[in-house]
């Protein structure tokens, strides 16, 4: 393969060595594309495979705080598909602790998306939450506002995920789609993370079931630049809803470092299936039809 070009300033490039796949890249793997003017737009090149969860070393280096050998993890700024090389902003990637495998490490990325949106919270000690959406990301959210003092919190998939979501600090575990469990749920969760995304179905089921005042975290991806959702309900419930993107990444990549070393059971928790490049297929296969005890599926690179 060609040497990869020069970075300009501020970038690094890396050479890739693992890369997480996330549910937000699951559309481009059946060949999706965007629409027009969307963020995904700018984030993605040609549908495939994104994985801008990623592992690598820096092997060029425009930016004062990273040089050449340095391990890190981040986001990819773009990315065309698998790359053995990937140009990425180095305000997006921080170094992790040295005794970790990439193929672990990479785990950071997520956990600093959860810590950044858990942040957004505030103060939810002794609130009871609803997850809707058990995936990696469900996971970890359980995770993170359970060690933030969260008082019950129910999960709700339509995988059967009741071992995996006690372990990660989930006391109900619903197996039913949301729009059923909203339909017939008698808790009214102060706090409820909506971490299914790509349609507006979900983010109104959160809406429902959520307590008069509560607050609403949507985490998920919005496939769609308009959808419908029901702001009276929203109004009338005098209900605050929370969105957007990670902001202060490398701050946050730090935040997640600290949180991984003081929960390490993380380490071996999470990642559940590591697979080579090779098989990338198969990977996000696995990804897309995830079965009860399933983390996160990671692609390992030469």
């Amino acid at each position: 393969m060609a040497e990869p070009e020069a970075p300009t300033t501020g970038q690094v490039v890396l050479r890739t060595t693992s890369g997480g796949i996330c549910g937000s890249d699951l559309g481009f793997f059946r060949g999706a594309t965007t629409p027009e003017g969307t963020l995904k737009e700018s984030m993605f090149g040609e549908p495939g495979f994104p994985l801008h969860e990623i592992t690598g070393q820096v092997v060029a280096s425009a930016h004062p705080d990273h040089e050449v050998g340095d391990q890190v993890v981040g986001w990819a700024t773009r990315t065309d598909g698998v790359a053995e090389y990937v140009t990425t902003s180095g305000d997006q990637v921080a170094g992790y602790r040295s005794t970790l495998k990439p193929e672990i490490a990479v785990l950071l990325q997520p956990l600093a998306c959860v810590l950044h949106a858990v942040e957004q919270l505030g103060d939810v000690t002794g609130k009871n939450v609803a997850v809707l959406g058990l995936g990696p990301i469900g996971l970890l959210f359980a995770h993170v506002l359970r060690a933030r003092g969260a008082g019950r919190i129910t999960g709700v998939d339509r995988v059967r995920r009741d071992e995996m979501a006690t372990r990660f600090g989930v006391d109900e575990v619903v197996w039913a789609s949301s729009d059923r469990w909203a339909r017939d749920a008698i808790l009214e969760p102060e706090v409820v993370v909506e971490c299914i995304g790509h349609q507006a179905g979900t983010l109104n089921d959160a809406i429902r079931v959520a307590a008069y005042g509560g607050q609403i975290y949507y985490f998920g991806v919005a496939d769609e630049a308009a959808q419908s959702v029901n702001l009276r309900q929203l109004q009338r419930k005098n209900l605050t809803l929370y969105t957007g993107l990670t902001r202060d990444r490398r701050r946050m990549l730090g935040e997640a470092g600290r949180y991984l070393a003081e929960h390490p059971g993380l380490e071996t928790g999470y990642v559940t299936d590591v697979i080579h490049v090779v098989e990338i297929e198969a990977a996000f296969r696995r990804a897309l039809d995830p079965a009860p005890a399933q983390g996160k599926v990671v692609v390992r690179m030469p």
